[in-house]
């Protein structure tokens, strides 16, 4: 009788060992399924963007290939591709697509009413037509905006106060893009406050740029800006050669990549830190909420770096930097 109690107890001890272990195992294997959709290229090296975003998720409770499994999906500049894959996205089905920039919301909102989409540095995301309001998203898009139209005035201001000597800018516009007119119009504002003159080059498509290098070349100017449009982004190489070849200092405003590879000058917001908050947005929404419900996040964190390498090769004396400049 007492090996038959001690056998009883024994069982009941495993049992409820085993049922914890079983209900952990079963969380452990369900993982929610995450889509990071691009227009770009796949990274070669270590994404400061995607890595923000990755970091962000364990701090949450999140780890990749614990709790949630990440399907990486990138265009590589192919429009008709990046549709293909937010829709192969939605088949799988994800829980969530994480959409860094234009395109690719776009994209996403193209293949679906229904899966939330997070946006993380999307410029202008009421006027473009992805929510509602920045407070009542609506739908099924939220996260964290772009920069407004009035940050390239700024960014023409640090130009000038960077060279002084600048009165004639070369600035191309995709002139398509749907945020092309309020950036022209703060540039020309900020341009008579500064007594510069503008030159303005209409770049439709990435053929239309050599007809933009012509243009420059026959009417050179002291500084090229080269604004947020993902399809600049897309011919930055092409655009950062032309400037060496012809020792244009370059201003640009999308991503710090482009002072890394020659840019004399980077002014815009840290995709990192935009990323980053991205993550927390997609913890809300696995946990139940509404990304109709999400206020959309304006950007807080912007940064200025100056290459002092490409400074020093066009003959350039930068001033002496303030706190908020980073030098390379």
């Amino acid at each position: 009788m007492r090996l038959h109690t001690v056998r009883l107890v024994a069982t009941l001890i495993l049992a409820l060992l085993v049922v914890p272990f079983a209900a952990n195992a079963q969380r452990l294997t369900t993982a929610h399924r995450i889509g990071w959709l691009s227009g770009g290229n796949p990274p070669t090296g270590p994404n400061p963007s995607v890595e923000a975003f990755r970091q962000g998720l364990p701090d949450l409770g999140h780890v990749e290939g614990q709790h949630i499994v990440m399907e990486y999906r990138y265009a590589e500049g192919s429009e008709a591709r990046l549709r293909e894959l937010a829709a192969e996205l939605v088949r799988l089905p994800v829980d969530v697509i994480v959409a860094p920039n234009a395109p690719a919301a776009r994209a996403a909102q193209q293949a679906t009413t229904t899966i939330p989409i997070v946006i993380a540095t999307l410029t202008a995301p009421v006027s473009a037509g992805f929510v509602r309001s920045l407070a009542q998203p609506g739908e099924n898009i939220t996260g964290v905006a772009g920069p407004s139209a009035e940050f390239i005035g700024k960014q023409l201001d640090l130009l000038k106060e960077a060279m002084p000597s600048v009165t004639r800018v070369a600035v191309l516009i995709h002139s398509v893009h749907p945020m092309a007119f309020p950036l022209v119009q703060e540039l020309e504002r900020a341009a008579r406050s500064l007594g510069v003159q503008l030159h303005l080059l209409e770049v439709r498509s990435a053929d239309a740029l050599d007809n933009a290098f012509a243009a420059m070349s026959s009417e050179p100017a002291d500084a090229l800006i080269a604004p947020p449009f993902p399809l600049l982004s897309a011919q930055r190489q092409r655009i950062l050669a032309f400037a060496a070849q012809r020792r244009l200092p370059v201003m640009a405003t999308d991503t710090r990549g482009w002072v890394e590879e020659g840019a004399l000058l980077f002014y815009g917001l840290s995709h990192a830190a935009n990323t980053r908050r991205a993550a927390a947005y997609v913890d809300k929404i696995l946990k139940g909420a509404k990304p109709g419900d999400l206020p959309v996040e304006q950007p807080m964190k912007f940064e200025l770096i100056i290459n002092l390498k490409t400074a020093k090769a066009l003959g350039i004396t930068m001033p002496p930097p303030c706190s908020s400049w980073q030098m390379r």
